[in-house]
């Protein structure tokens, strides 16, 4: 469930609130291409992840998380939420700022 926070997503588990996302900084993309910007998260204002891409796909917006290529060519996430529901709430969070800032 994500409670009110200010202007932070809140992440409640069992009761307990876990997280905090208390920034979100876009850097739009000047480039054509499918991907629109790169963002910045902070959780609790201790801790930052980077890298996060917008990118449009065939059926809209979403986010890939961070990653590195492997030894085996292909691409691993180096951060990302460990559930559909964390990750459904950050890319909301993100894409809605994201609209913000086109707005702006």
């Amino acid at each position: 469930m994500t409670v009110a926070c200010g202007i932070a997503m809140c992440v409640r588990v069992k009761g307990v609130i876990q997280m905090q996302i208390t920034d979100i900084r876009i850097r739009s993309v000047e480039k054509e291409g499918k991907m629109k910007a790169v963002v910045s998260i902070t959780i609790d204002d201790e801790f930052v992840v980077h890298d996060i891409k917008i990118i449009e796909g065939e059926k809209g917006m979403f986010i890939a998380m961070p990653s590195r290529k492997a030894a085996d060519g292909e691409y691993r996430d180096i951060a990302h939420p460990i559930n559909t529901a964390t990750r459904e709430r950050l890319q909301s969070m993100i894409l809605s700022k994201y609209q913000e800032s086109l707005e702006e």
